[in-house]
């Protein structure tokens, strides 16, 4: 079968990225399940035309990281955690609207290692899913972002950027982690 072929047909896939946290995230992030890029570069957000990392690189004002190395770097220095709500799924491709038999992700790993204030939810897939899954288990409600992916064309880079900025709120972000710092030299 030819890998266009495939790539139309449904197929029972398992989430293989490791959540990105520690000590200090504040804000968890919350995907649906990995595009097919994603999967293949073994990272989130790994389509080229997703903006998730131009949106928060531009929200920040720091440069777009490029590798998984700066990318989690970038994301723990700014007190962000990134995760999915799928933990396995049987999907057609990239395609959200295809997901079925989901079983989600367990978010108390990182919701006890980590000191997060508020979760957010990239776009309204992953936002719906939580809603189903994992707030009548964890009690805690979460807040839907627009979609960084190609198929919300109907968000700019700018718009998706500001509106982001808006709902991440990093100035207060900035001022919690330089205070914890500062305390840490005490």
């Amino acid at each position: 079968m030819s890998n266009l072929m495939k790539k139309n047909l449904p197929e029972n896939q398992v989430h293989t990225i490791s959540p990105v946290y520690d000590s200090h995230s504040r804000i968890l992030i919350l995907g649906s399940f990995p595009s097919v890029k994603s999967r293949e570069a073994g990272f989130f957000y790994g389509h080229p035309q997703n903006r998730f990392w131009k949106v928060l690189a531009g929200i920040f004002q720091e440069p777009v990281p490029e590798t998984i190395g700066q990318k989690k770097e970038f994301l723990l220095g700014q007190g962000i955690a990134v995760w999915d709500v799928i933990a396995s799924c049987v999907i057609t491709g990239s395609s959200d609207s295809s997901i079925r038999d989901v079983i989600p992700n367990d978010l108390s790993t990182v919701l006890e290692a980590a000191p997060v204030e508020k979760i957010f939810c990239n776009g309204g897939t992953a936002h719906r899913l939580y809603r189903k899954y994992l707030e009548p288990v964890l009690h805690r409600e979460a807040e839907k972002l627009p979609s960084t992916s190609p198929a919300n064309a109907a968000w700019s880079l700018e718009r998706l950027t500001g509106e982001w900025k808006r709902r991440l709120r990093p100035e207060e972000m900035r001022t919690e982690q330089a205070g914890e710092r500062n305390a840490g030299q005490d």
